[in-house]
């Protein structure tokens, strides 16, 4: 079947047979995780819901049986630098995904769903199906999941092809504190091979437990079941082909780099055999146009830093080996964007709406990077010359390649073996871990995850039958007769108090903590728009002014943060008007915008403070 049909099968299958309703994939670009670059997993998608963190207004999908196909990236050191040399790796893929939610949590129907899927509707042979049970995990104190293992065995699985597998921590973050899941997966083993590999078809996980800040497993207080695929591994094997990229999602893409080539037509080649990393080049670029094409339609630019500075690294990359190893023409690479969008356009219809705009940014970046390619050379050749026949690159020369002329460093090692020489990449490596943990530790100094309400408080809440927290009142002002905003006042009763990630009863004098309220006028960080300043003020006493911090939003409570009292802040009146003026601002520079470049023209973002306006 050509990989649209199976797309459809997945579909029909859900929503047909068992009513599951059908979501839009979400971009790229996690939301709410600053800490997360990209969408690695279905699961990113639905982490809010999962966690009870979805706002009453939100336009998240309900907590029911829903289906996606999302799109992933996964770019892992690993992965990045064995990408092109295996042939099941890829940066950019597809995934069928589809969640069950606590008010169907049932393990029986994710097992006889998946068997069902694989079986019947793609017809794989049920002699060609093993599958795994989590086998737990002593030094986690958690059990084997015995009840899966009967459950397969109930299906008439025979009992060698149920197999025991060893608890392994998540290694992908799936969010500031992931689930952790006990998962289960169904594995075929295809006859591609000598030997045959086992390629893991489709995973079902049971989320029960919540990984802690410190390492410690808690139970969530709502359970679910998450059953995902791969589109790419899944139309291998239906394909019966010996890789992802010898199947229709690639192999046009491959035709069309084969055309503006001139290096000899794909092969299919690796390891030895790939002369001059030939065919390798050629599954690099055929990736990275469909990761730069689906990043680029979903906002994500190249850029110099987090996300941005991944995608440029990837087209830098891309750039190289189209360049250097296929001897493309300048420009080349944006030309097979057409070609991507035919093949992944009708799954994702945001490729379709600036086809233009995503080749323009392709070729001004890689216009920008075959000139620092040609600077680049020239520092290696003129390195070489010095070193006088040495056979080990210096580290700071090439660490100096990599940070300030954005070369990846598997190209340089690549561009370096070329001309017989190695690199330390142990010493690069080290390098690179400490630049990223020191990242790391900025990224966490200016985190809010301290300040939100845990996944456990949130229940202990629901539990309690706390009300979400009403802010209408932050829209209770009007104009005055003197033509000047008046802000009504807003009275309310504290419903909990919240300090170091549990809720409290009570808090020392002088002790920062978080204030739930069952009303509030204050306007919470969102939408781009800066948190509001004032003063809470206790019934006879003196106003306690709330510090420069956020009032956060966490599901539907909103969590106002102050501390010791302080010199008084300016006025709430004069600080939202300041961020409301901006706002106002934001429109009509939208307006304008697409007044005078076109409704093509689309908002990525804004940020709004009472001093400043960013939009992009």
């Amino acid at each position: 079947p050509r990989s649209g049909a199976v797309r459809e099968g997945f579909v029909g299958f859900f929503k047909d047979r068992y009513g599951h309703e059908v979501v839009p994939s979400s971009p790229v670009r996690p939301r709410g995780d600053p800490g997360l670059l990209f969408v690695n997993a279905g699961m990113n998608q639905l982490c809010p819901v999962f966690k009870g963190k979805v706002h009453r207004a939100s336009s998240n999908p309900p907590p029911e049986k829903v289906r996606d196909v999302c799109r992933c990236l996964l770019v892992k050191r690993r992965r990045k630098n064995q990408l092109g040399l295996i042939l099941s790796y890829v940066f950019f893929f597809s995934f069928f995904f589809n969640p069950v939610t606590p008010s169907a949590f049932q393990k029986e129907d994710a097992c006889r769903m998946a068997w069902e899927l694989l079986t019947e509707v793609y017809g794989i042979s049920k002699d060609q199906l093993y599958v795994t049970y989590f086998g737990g995990d002593p030094a986690q104190g958690l059990k084997p999941d015995e009840e899966s293992r009967e459950i397969w065995l109930s299906m008439g699985v025979p009992r060698k092809s149920v197999i025991s597998k060893v608890f392994k921590k998540k290694r992908e973050r799936e969010s500031v504190s992931p689930p952790v899941p006990d998962s289960l997966s169904i594995t075929q083993v295809l006859q591609v091979s000598s030997p045959p590999p086992p390629l893991s078809q489709e995973r079902i996980v049971y989320l029960s437990l919540n990984r802690e800040a410190d390492g410690s497993l808690r139970p969530l207080p709502r359970h679910s079941v998450d059953t995902g695929m791969g589109l790419e591994r899944l139309v291998t094997t239906l394909q019966g082909k010996r890789s992802n990229y010898d199947t229709d999602l690639f192999t046009p893409i491959l035709a069309a780099i084969g055309r503006g080539t001139k290096a000899p037509a794909y092969r299919g080649l690796v390891g030895e055999a790939d002369i001059g990393h030939v065919d390798m080049a050629y599954r690099v670029v055929a990736d990275h146009i469909r990761t730069l094409s689906v990043c680029i339609a979903d906002g994500v630019y190249p850029g110099m830093s987090g996300a941005e500075l991944v995608l440029r690294r990837i087209l830098r990359r891309a750039v190289r080996f189209s360049a250097d190893v296929l001897q493309t023409p300048p420009g080349f690479l944006a030309g097979l964007v057409p070609t991507v969008v035919e093949i992944l356009g009708d799954t994702y219809p945001e490729l379709k709406r600036d086809v233009s705009g995503i080749m323009d940014i392709i070729s001004e970046n890689e216009a920008a990077f075959l000139s620092s390619l040609s600077r680049g050379r020239g520092v290696i050749d003129r390195t070489l010359e010095r070193m006088g026949g040495a056979k080990i690159f210096p580290v700071g020369v090439a660490w100096s390649l990599h940070r300030n002329l954005g070369f990846p460093l598997d190209l340089i090692g690549l561009m370096l073996e070329e001309r017989g020489v190695s690199m330390d990449t142990e010493a690069l490596h080290q390098l690179a871990e400490e630049e990223t943990k020191e990242k790391a530790q900025v990224q966490q100094e200016e985190s809010e995850s301290g300040q939100q309400l845990s996944v456990h408080s949130l229940a202990e809440l629901q539990r309690r039958g706390i009300q979400t927290t009403d802010d209408s009142p932050k829209y209770a002002y009007a104009l005055g007769g003197n033509g000047k905003y008046v802000f009504s006042p807003c009275q309310a009763t504290v419903l909990a108090l919240y300090k170091d990630q549990t809720l409290v009863s009570e808090v020392g004098e002088g002790q920062r903590c978080g204030v739930l309220l069952d009303r509030t006028g204050f306007y919470a960080e969102q939408g781009g728009q800066s948190h509001d300043l004032g003063y809470l003020v206790r019934q006879g006493q003196q106003p306690i002014p709330t510090t420069s911090v956020q009032a956060l939003l966490c599901g539907s409570y909103i969590v106002i943060w102050w501390g010791e009292r302080g010199q008084r802040h300016a006025y709430e009146k004069s600080h939202r008007l300041a961020c409301m003026v901006k706002h106002t601002a934001t429109h009509l520079l939208n307006f304008a915008l697409r007044h005078v470049l076109g409704e093509a023209t689309e908002q990525r973002g804004s940020h709004i403070t009472a001093k400043r306006l960013r939009f992009d």
